[in-house]
């Protein structure tokens, strides 16, 4: 479902394809992201996600003008999880709340692998 917000001049209506990008462009600046990931269903395997279709990586659900967000991720070897779900979280919510000027109700993150980075 689309996003879509009425003011006095007319009609905004925000495509979930739009907000996947931004969110995934907003999660692999995050301190402890490698990047965004994709699970084959046909095999299994976990491949990391190049800059140009990040939005693959990420679920995007907006009913009612309020988004969910499901990202699945390659976090960084050595980092605690925990820093980097509540780092990725206030980062996406306050970013894609300024951008869309709707509300992130929920945020869901999936790691899918650990990567050593040099």
């Amino acid at each position: 479902m689309k996003g879509r917000m009425s003011n006095e001049l007319g009609s905004i209506v925000i495509d979930p394809n739009v907000i996947a990008t931004y969110a995934g462009s907003v999660a692999v600046e995050c301190f402890g992201i490698v990047g965004m990931a994709i699970v084959s269903v046909k095999d299994g395997l976990v491949r990391l996600l190049k800059r140009d279709s990040l939005e693959r990586g990420l679920n995007v659900k907006i009913e009612e003008n309020r988004i969910t967000i499901d990202f699945h991720v390659i976090v960084s070897y050595g980092v605690s999880i925990s820093a980097v779900a509540d780092n990725l979280f206030s980062n996406v919510k306050y970013r894609v709340e300024e951008f869309t000027g709707m509300e992130v109700e929920k945020l869901n993150m999936f790691v899918e692998g650990v990567r050593v980075i040099d």
